[in-house]
C-alpha cells in the first residue's frame, strides 16, 4: 500500500481527495495537514507548523498538496527534507516561489505538478494546441469562470492554455478585458475572468476567423474530476526517479 498524507486536508479539494484515497485499493490515508488540527476519515490532521515531525512519524510515500501558494512551498520543502514524493495541484505561484519549488525537488524527490488534474482538461489542452497550430491567423480569446472563493486570476488552467497558444502562434500581448475606445484589435490574446457563485471551473477558447468561429470548451460539474486525476498520479509517482513530471507523463502522452 502507498501511504498518503493530504495537505489542505480540511478544505474542499482535500476532503474530496481524502475520500477517494480511502476508497482506493492501492493507497492508504495516514494523515492530513492544515492550518488547524483536527481529523478526517478517521486519521489525524496536524497544524502545518508541525509538518516535519508529522512526516517523520507517519513516513508517507506521497504528499498531496491543494492549499495556497505560500503554504505549498513550505509543504513541498518539508516533503523534500523527508524524502516524500509530492503531487501538487496548488496554483498561483510567483516566479520566486516556483524557483524554490524546483530547487526543493530536482535531484531529491519525484513530483507531479499540474494546474489541472482533470483527465478531460489534459485532453482539452491537446485539442487547444492542435487548433492553435492550425489557426495561427485567427483572433483568439480565452474565457474562464470559477466560484467566488477562488483567489488567483486568471486560473492556473487558463494560464496553461495561454502558454500553449503562445507556444504555437508565437508571442502575443495579453488583453485582460476591454473598456472604452480600445481601437482596432491588435496582435493579442483576449483574456476574460468570471468569478461567481459555486462554479467549479469553466474554460473556453474561441478562435474567430472570417465567416467562422470555433469554440473549444471544458466544463467541470464536480471536483471529483480533479480528484480522480490526483489519485491516478499518486499511484503513478510511487518509486519514480526524482524530477518534475506532468499529467502528460501520468497519462502516457509522452511515451
Amino acid at each position: 500500500m502507498i501511504k498518503v498524507v493530504m495537505c489542505g486536508a480540511l478544505g474542499r479539494m482535500g476532503t474530496k481527495i481524502g475520500g477517494l484515497v480511502v476508497d482506493s485499493p492501492d493507497l492508504e490515508l495516514v494523515g492530513g495537514v492544515d492550518i488547524k488540527s483536527g481529523s478526517f476519515y478517521g486519521v489525524e490532521v496536524v497544524e502545518s507548523s508541525n509538518i516535519d515531525n508529522f512526516l517523520k512519524e507517519k513516513k508517507p510515500d506521497v504528499l498531496i498538496d491543494f492549499t495556497v501558494a505560500s503554504a505549498a512551498v513550505e509543504n513541498i520543502k518539508a516533503a523534500s527534507r523527508n524524502g516524500v514524493a509530492v503531487i501538487v495541484g496548488t496554483t498561483g505561484f510567483s516566479e520566486a516561489q516556483a524557483e524554490e519549488i524546483s530547487n526543493a525537488i530536482e535531484g531529491k524527490i519525484p513530483a507531479v505538478i499540474s494546474s489541472n488534474f482533470s483527465l478531460g482538461v489534459n485532453i482539452f489542452w491537446k485539442l487547444v494546441r492542435e487548433a492553435a497550430k492550425q489557426l495561427k491567423d485567427y483572433d483568439i480569446e480565452v474565457i474562464e469562470a470559477h466560484h467566488h472563493f477562488k483567489k488567483d486570476a486568471p486560473s492556473g488552467t487558463a494560464r496553461t492554455i495561454i502558454d500553449i497558444i503562445k507556444e504555437e502562434v508565437g508571442e502575443r500581448d495579453e488583453m485582460y478585458g476591454r473598456k472604452g475606445m480600445v481601437g482596432e484589435r491588435g496582435n493579442e490574446i483576449g483574456v476574460h475572468v468570471i468569478r461567481g457563485g459555486d462554479i467549479i471551473g469553466d474554460h473556453t477558447v474561441l478562435f474567430a476567423g472570417n465567416d467562422e468561429v470555433i469554440e473549444l470548451t471544458h466544463r467541470a460539474y464536480d471536483r471529483t474530476v480533479f480528484a480522480h486525476g490526483v489519485i491516478r498520479s499518486a499511484s503513478w509517482i510511487y518509486n519514480k526517479q526524482p524530477g518534475v513530471y506532468s499529467m502528460e507523463d501520468v497519462m502516457g502522452f509522452k511515451e
